[in-house]
Formats: structure tokens, C-alpha cells, sequence
């Protein structure tokens, strides 16, 4: 399920970064510095057109925060999630600086992408990713394994060797003359010594 809404969110990500916008076009630039971006936001943005700009990379990382916890290893989970959403970012941010017309490199989006993914990672992923691995591994650990036949138990000795004991018993006070064993309480097809 959790590889489906993956998927879902992989198509909705490229609907939104690599749709061409031609009226941009002379006004976008590649951005290799980081926290330039940040700063023109905070500078030359309208408080909800920077909201808007820094606010939208930050959500668009949350899926990964979210869905990956599930999709990854336990080992190093924190590191995964963010070098994934980071590489898949710069993936993204490559393809609109060379191939998309209107659009560039920006490596403020791969940090707020990045972070967005941190954020839902720390907030709800963790606990996510813990409780899907908690129960996937309950259900592994009841769930019947192949392998080798396992040998049938030994039979409990004990009942046998006090039996052997009583037949011991009564065959030494018949011996020495003492009373005669009951029917039955010696083996089938054996018979008392005199």
C-alpha cells in the first residue's frame, strides 16, 4: 500500500515540477547557493507569495517522511529517508533546469524538499515506519517457517521406569515368598520367576 501511494505521489510530483511554464522563462535562474532563494523570498515576496513558494517545497518532502519510514530498512532509517528525498530531489531539480522550458535549478528547493521530508519523518514517519515493522515482524515471527522436519519429541520415559520399578518390586517379594502378584501386574507373556 505503502509502495502504491508512492507511486501515486511520484506522478503527482512530476505533474507539479516538471510542468513547463513559458512566461517564467526570462525571469527563473539556476541557483547553486544556498539560502539565496530563502532570502529573495523573504525580500522580494509578498509574505503569501513567500509562504507559498517556501511553505509548497516543504509539503511536497512530507510524502517522503511519510511513505519511506514504511519502504526502508530499520538500519540508519533516518539517513535513508533524507538521502533518498535529497537525491530524488536534485533528480527532479536537474531534469527542470535542463529539460523543462520556464523552470531551473534551485538547491533552496532540495533543502526545503529535504526538510519537509525531515519534519514528517520526525513528527509521524518514525512512529509510522515503527509500528509497520513492529507488526510485519509479529506476523513473520507466527507465521510457520520451512525448513527441516523437526523430530518427533521423545516419548516422557518416566511413566515407563516407575513401571519397571513396581514390576521390579513385586517380583522380589514373590521370591522371597512374599504374596503372588495380581493378574495383570506382570508384562503379557511373561511369567513370575518361582
Amino acid at each position: 500500500m505503502a509502495f502504491a501511494a508512492m507511486v501515486a505521489f511520484s506522478v503527482v510530483l512530476a505533474q507539479v515540477t516538471l510542468t513547463p511554464s513559458p512566461a517564467s522563462a526570462d525571469l527563473v535562474h539556476a541557483n547553486l547557493t544556498p539560502g539565496r532563494s530563502l532570502r529573495s523570498y523573504a525580500e522580494d515576496y509578498t509574505f503569501l507569495a513567500a509562504l507559498k513558494q517556501a511553505g509548497g517545497n516543504l509539503l511536497l518532502g512530507f510524502p517522503f517522511g511519510l511513505l519511506l519510514p514504511v519502504l526502508v530498512a530499520r538500519r540508519l532509517r533516518l539517513l535513508r529517508v533524507v538521502g533518498l528525498t535529497a537525491v530524488v530531489m536534485v533528480l527532479v531539480e536537474l531534469a527542470q533546469g535542463s529539460v523543462v522550458e520556464g523552470r531551473a535549478f534551485d538547491i533552496d528547493d532540495v533543502l526545503l524538499n529535504t526538510g519537509g521530508a525531515l519534519l514528517a519523518y520526525l513528527l509521524l514517519g518514525r512512529r509510522i515506519g515503527h509500528r509497520y515493522h513492529s507488526l510485519a515482524g509479529a506476523t513473520a515471527d507466527a507465521a510457520p517457517r520451512p525448513g527441516p522436519a523437526e523430530p518427533a519429541p521423545a516419548p516422557d520415559k518416566a511413566p515407563a521406569a516407575a513401571r519397571a520399578g513396581r514390576l521390579a518390586g513385586l517380583r522380589n517379594r514373590f521370591r522371597r515368598g512374599g504374596a503372588r502378584p495380581a493378574a495383570g501386574a506382570v508384562q503379557a507373556g511373561r511369567k513370575p520367576a518361582p
